[in-house]
C-alpha cells in the first residue's frame, strides 16, 4: 500500500475564532494558532475576521479589511505576525506636544534716567 503525501502543505478552509486561527489542509490535518500571533485580527470586529479569501492557491489567507495575511508555513513553523513598530516622529510629536513648565523669572529691573 502506498500513500500519496503532498509536497506543500495547502489550506482548504479557515475558522476564525475568539481565540484562535484554525486552518484546515487539504491533506485532512487541521492546525490552529492563537489569535493573539495576528495583533490584526486581535484587533478586528467578528465580521471583519469572517471575511478572508485563500491566496496562492491556499498557501495563505488574506483579509482585506484589515490587510492582513497568513501562510501556512507561518503556521506551521510558529512565526507569530509582528506588530509594526510606531515610527519615532509620532512618538517625538508627543513628547513635543506637552506644555512645557515655565519658571517663575523676576522681571528686569528698570533704569532710572538717572541710570540708577
Amino acid at each position: 500500500m502506498t500513500t500519496a503525501v503532498a509536497s506543500e502543505p495547502l489550506i482548504r478552509d479557515v475558522r476564525v475564532t475568539e481565540s484562535e486561527i484554525v486552518a484546515y489542509l487539504a491533506d485532512g490535518r487541521v492546525i490552529s494558532v492563537p489569535l493573539a500571533w495576528s495583533w490584526r485580527l486581535s484587533e478586528a470586529t467578528p465580521a471583519q475576521r469572517a471575511k478572508f479569501r485563500l491566496i496562492g492557491a491556499g498557501q495563505g489567507i488574506h483579509w482585506p479589511e484589515v490587510d492582513e495575511d497568513i501562510s501556512v508555513e507561518g503556521m506551521l513553523h510558529g512565526s507569530p505576525a509582528p506588530r509594526a513598530p510606531v515610527p519615532r516622529q509620532r512618538a517625538n510629536l508627543a513628547k513635543r506636544r506637552r506644555p512645557k513648565a515655565r519658571k517663575a523669572t523676576n522681571p528686569p529691573m528698570q533704569r532710572t534716567a538717572s541710570g540708577r
